[in-house]
């Protein structure tokens, strides 16, 4: 149970937090729940979360966890009116002039005229989700300051990916709305972690004993319960992620990489998800520049073993 969940919810997490960097500051919003297990789908929204995206497209994450739930209308909604119009007039009259509107089922250029036309100049946003999202971002900006919708905001999606995000930087985009590659990991969808046991007590009230694997064909584990932390330069920035044993020594920072969970049988981990998202605020402000690079290949803070 423990692997399950942080395998799967560190994988979405390291997505969702590098999607987030690349945005920029515009908000991302979770729209994976179609391409997941159902349980899955509100685990993945929680760990988004956590990782600094905005909202969920996932009701029962919002009733579970408490995140913030939004969305948009999906193409069936406007296929199943008679007009585009008359999908536009419905969606105003539930949701109001604030809400989002699809513009791309038909032809976007009408749609957006249509939208102000039926929502006035007040229109909160309008989603745009396949083609050339660069090109048509700035056309519908220049459109709808146009009609004097100004302030009506764009969002995109489209299979976004944080490699996808960071090419729209330059876009007049006012968020992305990210799901199959939010909830697959985005190419990772496992952080490969493994459980190995490193202590054990002869009796319930003994002292904890290092144990270790000793496997002839590799596999070799290292004795002893372990602490992980970073070390900073001289201007606080990391340089290296240490782990070791025994006592940890001055100048490492243990707390942005462990947070007790379980101490002597009582569950002490229980915060709020707004404590685990400034956590994870602070974790990644420490990291250097190169870290938000999005280069593949090896890890951007070497690991060292201390023991």
């Amino acid at each position: 149970m423990i692997l399950s969940i942080l395998n799967h919810d560190s994988a979405i997490a390291a997505a969702a937090s590098r999607m987030t960097s690349a945005a920029g500051g515009r908000p991302v919003i979770e729209m994976g729940a179609r391409r997941a297990h159902e349980q899955a789908a509100v685990s993945a929204a929680r760990a988004a979360y956590v990782a600094g995206f905005a909202a969920t497209s996932d009701l029962e994450a919002g009733f579970t966890h408490g995140i913030p739930t939004t969305g948009t209308a999906a193409h069936a909604f406007t296929l199943v009116h008679d007009s585009e119009r008359d999908a536009f007039r419905a969606q105003i009259a539930s949701m109001g002039k604030g809400t989002t509107l699809l513009v791309d089922t038909y032809d976007l250029r009408e749609a957006v005229r249509t939208a102000v036309e039926v929502a006035g100049t007040g229109l909160g946003a309008v989603r745009i989700d396949s083609g050339d999202l660069t090109l048509l971002a700035h056309r519908v900006r220049r459109q709808l300051d146009e009609l004097g919708a100004r302030d009506t905001k764009i969002i995109v999606t489209s299979d976004l990916d944080e490699y996808a995000i960071a090419a729209l930087a330059a876009a007049p985009v006012d968020g992305y709305g990210v799901g199959t590659s939010l909830v697959t990991g985005s190419g990772h969808p496992t952080c490969a972690m493994v459980y190995k046991l490193v202590a054990r007590a002869a009796s319930q009230d003994g002292p904890l004993v290092p144990v270790a694997k000793r496997a002839a064909g590799g596999k070799t584990s290292i004795g002893g319960r372990k602490w992980a932390a970073r070390r900073p330069d001289a201007d606080g920035v990391a340089e290296a992620e240490v782990v070791g044993t025994g006592p940890v020594p001055a100048g490492l920072e243990p707390h942005l990489l462990q947070v007790p969970l379980v101490l002597a049988g009582e569950v002490v981990g229980r915060e709020p998800l707004g404590a685990a998202r400034e956590r994870h605020v602070r974790a990644r402000a420490g990291l250097p520049l190169s870290a938000t690079q999005l280069s593949k290949g090896d890890p951007v803070l070497p690991t060292e073993l201390m023991l």
